[in-house]
């Protein structure tokens, strides 16, 4: 008789049992297979058991095709999957996964079938990335074998594997599966029993945010997801990788999260209840926030509100000259970018020497990328050419648009706007390069608001072909239509955003960043686990301490203070972490020390 799981060490888990052949109990028994374990697939639809097969016998081609698989070594992992319609074809299984429908009752049902079931020594997975896996487990009648076992779609290409415990776990089951995940060539993050662990947790929020900002029409869904692949090198856009997830699968892991926080950035943005409820869950249905060529095809097809690519662009006024106000590596990137395209460019600082030293650093950018082969000399050198530095506005005379990336000071911005005022042509435009400012703010300080407009470029300018385009209540349609217009001429990506703070990238980037800093101040994770969690699960080129730390903890702070005051939710106020952090000094990378320490340059 089998003794019960916490009284016996664990020999490795080589029978694997996987319930539910969707997509990701598919993929995983993928994964299995194709490490020489042996796997029983069963799922209640016949149906879906056969299209499992034939899923891992195309996916197994692909690999024998693109040489990561041997014939012999396809062969041998499609004879290693064997797929049923009974439970109790688990009844020799070392592991059992499910991956059932996310609700209580259909996986309790699963739960006590398996009690009759298995071993008592057999460890009991949930998939769940929703659900509570204490009350899964104390439902159980051996709960000391039961965690979570989360991997991520699609589980042949994802890295990352969350090995969720609950109180009632045994060690010995939490060490045996965290051995197989790394057998499996994953990377397992041990996490606590919360509503979306770790992953989900930060990503599901953010992602609320998103529907909620194209449920109240300030960008469009093109715009944002453009934003946030652009300015944050995301591999997909939010609305596109909610369809990917599936509308209703987001809803029920939200309002999951938002019973255990009862923070309203995870209370469900209304628009997921209504796609959810009319059907339209995404790719799956061929039809969420996109509309797709059939239901479950990645093919984005036009529909009523897709952009006309090729109507006529409103007229603009004339743009060959620039002044670009500022001496830092902002001002500096831009100036580039324009000089780059044909541009006359005059560059203005607070002295002769800084303007120099600004025209200095771009020329050391160009020679780099001389270097690499991007540009010839002769390039280079005309570009600098096209760079006039300057100590004195005065110099701004005669430009076509007039930007300023100098101080994030609302005063220092609007005094430099009044003097644009002043010695600016009429009918130049006038763009303030600020990421948290209003933007109205910078235009009421002149006489000529309707001129004024926001260009949020991102860093470094050179390489980063996003800018955020802010318009204002008063900004005119002829200059809105000239700045988009300058930032295809420029080979930048233009969104439209309204003047409320953070615009598209900030205002979802930041509540991510604040939101991790608060699971680290809760001790739910490390920082490590996080970064990994956001960069395997997540495709995030940084996680977010990696990036909390390059950006700088003061300007995070400062704009989660400006997010705050701007929209009064308090799921919104900066964590204490980060205010401690910054009232001590350690600031990132640039003081050395900041959620991490760097060596001095």
């Amino acid at each position: 008789m089998a003794t019960p799981l916490s009284d016996t060490p664990l020999s490795p888990l080589k029978t694997i049992a996987v319930i539910g052949l969707g997509t990701m109990g598919t993929g995983i028994a993928e994964v299995l297979t194709r490490a020489g374990r042996e796997v029983v697939g069963i799922d209640i639809s016949e149906a879906a058991a056969t299209k499992a097969v034939s899923a891992l016998d195309a996916a197994t081609a692909r690999a024998v095709s693109r040489g990561r698989l041997s014939e012999q070594e396809r062969e041998d992992a499609l004879a290693r999957f064997r797929t049923f319609t009974d439970l109790r074809a688990a009844a020799d299984a070392d592991l059992v996964i499910e991956v059932v429908p996310e609700s209580y009752e259909i996986k309790q049902q699963v739960f006590r079938a398996l009690d009759e079931i298995v071993r008592p020594d057999t460890i009991v997975a949930t998939g769940t990335n929703a659900l509570s896996v204490t009350r899964l487990a104390a439902d159980s009648a051996h709960p000391e074998r039961v965690l979570g076992l989360h991997f991520f779609n699609p589980a042949p290409a994802m890295k990352l594997v969350e090995v969720v415990s609950s109180v009632l776990t045994a060690p010995a089951a939490v060490t045996a599966v965290t051995n197989l995940a790394l057998d499996l060539g994953k990377e397992p993050v041990a996490v606590g029993d919360r509503p979306g662990f770790v992953a989900d947790g930060l990503l599901f929020g953010y992602l609320n945010q998103a529907a909620a900002m194209y449920e109240a029409r300030y960008a469009s869904r093109e715009d944002i997801d453009a934003a946030m692949r652009l300015g944050c090198g995301l591999p997909m856009g939010p609305l596109a990788l909610l369809d990917l997830i599936g509308v209703d699968t987001a809803r029920t892991v939200l309002e999951a999260m938002y019973a255990a926080s009862h923070d309203r950035l995870h209370a469900p943005a209304p628009i997921l209840k209504q796609l959810s409820e009319a059907g339209l869950t995404g790719r799956k249905s061929g039809r969420g926030f996109y509309t797709y060529e059939a239901p479950g095809s990645p093919t984005v097809v036009r529909d009523a509100l897709t952009p006309l690519e090729d109507a006529a662009p409103a007229p603009g006024r004339s743009v060959r000259s620039v002044g670009v106000a500022g001496s830092g590596t902002m001002a500096s990137g831009i100036a580039e970018v324009f000089a780059k395209a044909g541009y006359e460019v005059v560059l203005a600082a607070r002295t002769e020497e800084k303007a120099q030293s600004a025209k200095a650093r771009i020329g050391k950018s160009l020679a780099r990328s001389v270097d690499k082969g991007r540009m010839t000399a002769e390039a280079a050198a005309q570009t600098l050419d096209r760079i006039r530095p300057t100590g004195s506005y005065d110099d701004f005379a005669d430009v076509d648009l007039a930007l300023e990336a100098v101080a994030e000071d609302l005063e220092v911005k609007q005094q430099l706007f009044a003097t644009f005022d002043k010695v600016c042509k009429p009918g130049a435009i006038l763009a303030t390069t600020t990421s948290s400012l209003p933007v109205v703010a910078c235009a009421r300080a002149t006489s000529r608001p309707q001129d004024v407009i926001g260009m949020h470029f991102f860093n470094p300018a050179p390489a980063m072909k996003l800018v955020e385009v802010v318009r204002t209540v008063l900004t005119a349609d002829e200059v809105h239509a000239t700045v988009r217009e300058l930032c295809a001429a420029i080979r930048k990506h233009p969104v439209d955003c309204g003047d409320r703070a953070g615009f598209i990238v900030n205002a979802l980037l930041f509540p991510y960043l604040n939101n991790a800093v608060k699971m680290v101040q809760e001790h739910y994770a490390s920082l490590d686990d996080i970064d990994a969690a956001m960069r395997l699960g997540g495709g995030y080129p940084m996680g977010p301490f990696e990036l909390l730390d390059v950006v700088g903890l003061d300007v995070s702070l400062a704009i989660e203070k400006v997010l705050h005051r701007e929209f009064r939710d308090p799921g919104l106020a900066p964590a204490p972490l980060l205010e401690h952090l910054v009232a001590a000094g350690c600031l990132g990378r640039k003081t050395g020390r900041g959620f991490r320490e760097y060596a001095k340059r």
